[in-house]
């Protein structure tokens, strides 16, 4: 089958390149020379496991080709995707600009059928304004040229996101055309052999079902560090609860882990723009307005133990950081946690060194030469010197370090760990003071003695 992929970021750059791994014909466009060109020679702009080869071997066998060519690239997919960004705008809705402008220029070069699909995140009723986009531009030609417009929301895991296109565990198209339907089924069905996970629903309520999906994954890790609060409080440990929990098949195990906060280019954008939707036409969505609220409090809760521990002035200590990205398996530092962690401690006079295995370049561009970060080669080099090591990203290689060493190396042997990655009993015995996120060590406890009878 035929297809174009309107951008090359993230999304689009993944969905060209594991539709082409199945024998498709992809043209991926761009407005970015640079990228285009850089495509083309192999070079891939993001960090995504897996990626880099799957591009360079499909571009090798012809089965993928980057353009600038706006003509061209619609001319050459029957199914064309739109998957450019949609960032948030001001008062928290995604931006639509870039889609419409999609749209539009499908309309203008647009000869024969087109299914024009939705890959961006984008809010309900998107698809009508995509539809208005591409019939204003054909009344304008005075072309009478068939197409439809469909949702197909993306649900792509930084990190894991060649294993989540390949075998997804649900494919949501969202429709009410019947050939439309059709191709989509035909373009998915070589990643559905096993067992048929594409889901058909109205497009008004596949737009909607990408971002609730995102705030429930917000709400369950906010939730988690609500109650990881609470344990600490109580004498508890959210590591043991989590497991409690989990082992319910009515819960689950995933997005329960406490930590220092959530970001990325998903979940921040989608609660507010979900939150706009609610607000927009009368629906006030106050859980989205609480899971925000922790999580906001949860970014700073490093930085405020830190100075529970070492005072308000950090002048003349070392803080060590390990991990910059918002997670591990990519170099997105998109509302990472770790950028407001260093402009806290560089604020209040701390000399910050930093290591992450993928997103120091990214680090680098952002703050070129800035008074007091250092980037090192090696978690150990971080460590070295420092009166505090904060882990911010649960990177595997911060899984097990060499403890001795790292004690010595360090000025002061005091770890905040802001993703829970250690045993406290195993970190006390090798001579660390430990604080960890709703692990009972981190706050004194509060007694909760029975209420007396009354007489």
């Amino acid at each position: 089958m035929k297809v174009c992929v309107f951008g090359a970021g993230y999304v689009g750059l993944v969905t060209a390149a594991c539709l082409s791994e199945m024998g498709n014909s992809v043209m991926c466009l761009d407005i970015d020379p640079a990228r285009v060109a850089a495509l083309q020679c192999g070079r891939i702009p993001i960090h995504e496991p897996g990626l880099g080869e799957m591009v360079v071997r499909n571009a090798k066998a012809g089965r993928l080709h980057f353009t600038t060519d706006a003509a061209a690239a619609v001319g050459h997919g029957t199914i064309v995707f739109i998957a450019v960004g949609t960032p948030a705008a001001e008062d928290g809705s995604a931006d639509l600009a870039h889609v419409l402008q999609a749209a539009a220029t499908i309309g203008q070069h647009m000869l024969d059928y087109k299914v024009v699909v939705d890959k961006s995140t984008v809010p309900v009723g998107t698809a009508d304004a995509v539809r208005a986009a591409v019939a204003a531009e054909l009344r304008r030609r005075a072309a009478l040229v068939p197409f439809a417009v469909v949702s197909n929301p993306e649900f792509l895991k930084e990190g894991d996101a060649i294993e989540d296109f390949m075998r997804p565990d649900r494919i949501i198209v969202g429709a009410d055309d019947e050939q439309a339907l059709l191709l989509m089924r035909a373009l998915y069905a070589p990643f559905l052999r096993n067992r048929d996970r594409l889901l058909t629903m109205d497009v008004r309520s596949a737009e909607l079902t990408k971002y609730v999906a995102n705030a429930m994954l917000a709400t369950r890790i906010s939730f988690m560090n609500e109650m990881a609060a609470l344990a600490e409080r109580l004498g508890a440990d959210i590591e043991q609860v989590r497991l409690g929990i989990g082992s319910d098949p009515r819960i689950g195990t995933h997005f329960l882990y406490a930590g220092c906060g959530w970001g990325g280019s998903c979940l921040p954008k989608d609660v507010q723009a979900l939150h706009r939707m609610g607000a927009d036409v009368g629906v006030p969505l106050a859980m989205l307005d609480a899971v925000q609220h922790v999580n906001e409090r949860q970014r700073r809760l490093l930085c405020e133990r830190l100075v529970a521990r070492l005072g308000n002035d950090l002048r003349g200590h070392v803080i060590g950081l390990w991990g910059l990205a918002f997670k591990p398996g990519t170099d997105d530092l998109r509302e990472a946690p770790s950028l407001n962690l260093i402009d806290e401690l560089l604020q209040r006079g701390a000399a910050v060194r930093a290591f992450d295995p993928v997103a120091m370049p990214g680090v680098a561009a952002r703050w070129p030469g800035r008074a007091g970060l250092e980037l090192v080669d090696s978690p150990m080099a971080a460590a070295a010197g420092a009166s505090a090591l904060l882990v911010v990203t649960e990177w595997r290689e911060f899984r097990s370090p060499d403890f001795e060493a790292l004690r010595m190396c360090m000025r002061q042997p005091l770890v905040l760990d802001g993703r829970n990655l250690y045993d406290p009993a195993l970190m006390k015995q090798h001579g660390f003071e430990y604080v960890g996120i709703g692990r009972a060590e981190a706050l004194p406890r509060i007694s909760h003695a029975p209420m007396p009878l009354a007489a």
